[in-house]
């Protein structure tokens, strides 16, 4: 591990530290700071230089420290050990349902900027900052370990799974070379394919988003696939690679149109998510405009909205509201009597209750909000800024 650069916190930093809060921002700084380079470990006192705690310095962006541990003492290979133990128990109940697990929640499971996916005998494990590149590189040599060994040992064996392909993203700088994924065991292949209960799906790891899929879904498909949607008419907006098509399938949707702007996606979706092809039917378009250029008569018993982030910062939070106000609006006008939206958002810029209440002014007063999905087990929400995906399940008056 680097040695770490001393750093003496303002009054307000070192009450954020102990209040457990993961990150310090830029304008909580003092001056001092500019000398640190991203990337850097800084040990983090007070003013009577009392040890608070460990951090990473980022040298661009709002987020200027994460915090990695509290306390005098630094964070060590066994204090790196200890926390992945910690995370892997708490995904064990897990590990009955599916074999595709995010291990590791960054900031949620006390190990800053570092996701660790499982997807059935492949790890993907990521970096999002300069500063965590070594610790991942550390879990990657040790997470296969874990998997070989007896189940009976500790049962973290059912929950890494084998790891046969370990693949490690390093973070991405905002400026200089991206570096490229790595292998670090076995040979990854393009498509890996896992289960969640009785359902089979497929993870593009050659070209997928985030760290090849959506784990955080997990919630909302097997919802879908325990639906009562027997010849139901389904619409899925941003419809991605289809696995939420396949879950409405598995529910016995009798037609199910899914729309996305990427052609790649949709041909993914319709070779790996469809058991019946006459079910479905995919539609390469922008989905905001394809929802507004919508016959009046078009109706559909369910429609599926799930748009990617619109923000990444405080600025651009009336926009992304504007934008989910022109999708629900037009979403609404296509809803069968008694059928119903599936609302969500996925950015923590915007708040639960800001979200729904969005929703709700846009759907109009023929809409009430049925149930909200919770985070699923291997996301857990630890801090504000961790809550950002929002998953509700909207019912029109008959």
């Amino acid at each position: 591990m680097p040695r770490p650069r001393r750093y003496q916190l303002r009054k307000e930093a070192v009450a954020i530290v102990e209040r457990g809060h993961p990150w310090i921002f830029r304008e909580q700084l003092s001056s001092a700071a500019h000398v640190f380079a991203g990337g850097d470990l800084l040990r983090l006192v007070d003013g009577t230089n009392r040890v608070v705690g460990h951090g990473i310095y980022e040298a661009e962006g709002a987020i200027a420290i994460r915090i990695v541990r509290r306390g005098p003492d630094a964070p060590d290979a066994a204090w790196l050990r200890d926390r992945l133990a910690a995370s892997l128990a708490r995904r064990r109940p897990l590990a009955a349902r599916t074999d595709a697990i995010r291990l590791v929640h960054g900031e949620s499971d006390d190990l800053p900027a570092i996701v660790v996916d499982r997807f059935a005998d492949t790890l993907v494990i990521s970096s999002y900052s300069a500063g965590t590149d070594a610790r991942a590189r550390y879990l990657a040599r040790l997470l296969p370990s874990l998997g070989a060994a007896p189940t009976g040992a500790d049962g973290d064996a059912s929950v890494v799974g084998p790891a046969t392909h370990v693949v490690l993203r390093p973070a991405h700088r905002r400026r200089g070379v991206v570096e490229a994924p790595r292998v670090m065991r076995g040979e990854p292949p393009a498509i890996v394919r896992f289960r969640e209960d009785d359902l089979d799906y497929a993870v593009d790891l050659a070209g997928g988003q985030k760290t090849g899929t959506y784990l955080d879904l997990r919630g909302l498909r097997r919802e879908l696939a325990e639906m009562a949607l027997g010849g139901a008419r389904v619409l899925n907006l941003f419809a991605y690679s289809g696995m939420l098509g396949l879950a409405a399938e598995r529910a016995g949707a009798a037609a199910i149109v899914q729309v996305d702007a990427s052609e790649r996606a949709l041909a993914f979706a319709a070779a790996h998510h469809v058991r019946d092809p006459a079910r479905h039917r995919f539609v390469v378009a922008d989905a905001f405009a394809w929802i507004e250029a919508l016959a009046p008569g078009e109706h559909f018993d369910l429609i599926i909205v799930d748009p990617p982030s619109m923000t990444s910062k405080k600025a651009q939070v009336p926009n992304a509201l504007a934008a989910y106000r022109r999708l629900y609006r037009a979403a609404a006008a296509h809803v069968a009597p008694g059928g119903a939206v599936v609302a969500a958002c996925c950015t923590s810029r915007i708040e639960r209750p800001v979200f729904h209440r969005t929703v709700r002014e846009s759907l109009g007063p023929t809409f009430t909000r049925e149930r909200e999905l919770p985070p699923e087990a291997d996301h857990p929400v630890a801090f504000p800024q961790a809550d950002y995906l929002k998953i509700a399940l909207w019912r029109r008056a008959t």
